[in-house]
């Protein structure tokens, strides 16, 4: 009746942040999300936007935030990432999503665009099939039910699965969009760059897949925007990401009173990182749409 107390979160920060992992080991889990805030703010700058500058900077930045989380290497302590938990565990589970999605939604996209009817059928009746599916089920699936179809030495750890199963569902979706940013490309283009000689790689990497990302840009943010939320269903199959360490945050008796105070800064969190990506999103429209006036004025 008093008004909000917000002493719950000066005394849980740790917490909510951080989750399960070891207290001494926090660092690392707080320096691994600057590296990942990093590899986002360089890739806002113009220099990296080439495919032979950004996906090194991904790749590099998602390996430094793995070694950082995970230790083994370097003196770092080895955490498991049973342990792991909070925003870190958010950032992780979302970054992978995208790295590992990206590339297997480009695949999709031209798979299913194939010339060869059953190749282009059976990868549309997949995307078809996983879309279909709520994604809730399929993390369900890749945690409990996966371990007894597949062998133990395919099987990972239960973090691994779910990702892998969220990328998939991701990298549908994403094809769908890639696909449909192809379709908006006349077909006089490609034509012409066969015409021209060039096989079907550099019609691929040169023609087709720039523009397909540059027409699909406004549904791809809306989608990294929508995977990064859907991050909290992994609370439902046991991880303590952001979400799970709050609801710990305010768990015990002392603090159960709070839970609007927790729930209030988890929201906060969420719609930071959100409307930053939706705001990216608008920043490289207009830069594109700059660009091109310039080519047209030419």
């Amino acid at each position: 009746d008093a008004g909000a107390c917000w002493a719950v979160i000066a005394n849980r920060w740790r917490l909510i942040l951080f989750g399960l992992y070891p207290f001494e080991e926090q660092w690392r889990s707080a320096v691994a999300c600057l590296v990942v805030l990093a590899v986002a703010v360089l890739s806002c700058l113009p220099p990296f936007w080439r495919a032979t500058r950004i996906l090194p900077l991904w790749l590099g930045g998602f390996a430094l935030f793995y070694l950082f989380m995970s230790g083994g290497l370097f003196g770092l302590v080895p955490i498991f990432p049973q342990q792991w938990g909070g925003l870190a565990l958010t950032v992780f589970i979302f970054s992978s999503v995208v790295v590992l999605g990206m590339p297997l939604a480009v695949m999709l996209a031209l798979l299913r665009r194939s010339n060869l009817p059953w190749i282009a059928r059976t990868t549309g009746l997949v995307i078809d099939t996983i879309r279909g599916l709520p994604l809730l089920v399929i993390m369900f699936a890749c945690a409990v039910v996966l371990p007894f179809v597949v062998p133990d030495w395919a099987q990972g750890d239960k973090l691994s699965r779910v990702i892998l199963g969220f990328a998939f569902f991701f990298a549908c979706y994403q094809a769908e969009i890639l696909r449909g940013g192809m379709q908006a490309i006349p077909p006089g283009q490609e034509q012409a760059a066969k015409a021209l000689g060039l096989h079907y790689r550099s019609r691929i990497t040169r023609i087709v897949l720039p523009q397909a990302f540059r027409n699909a840009l406004p549904a791809t943010i809306n989608q990294f925007v929508i995977t990064f939320k859907e991050t909290s269903l992994v609370v439902i199959i046991g991880f303590f990401d952001v979400l799970g360490s709050g609801e710990a945050a305010f768990g015990s008796a002392e603090w159960q009173f709070a839970h609007k105070e927790v729930h209030v800064v988890i929201a906060a969190i969420f719609f930071v990182i959100a409307f930053s990506l939706s705001r990216f999103g608008a920043f490289l429209e207009r830069r594109l749409d700059k660009n091109s006036e310039k080519e047209l004025s030419r």
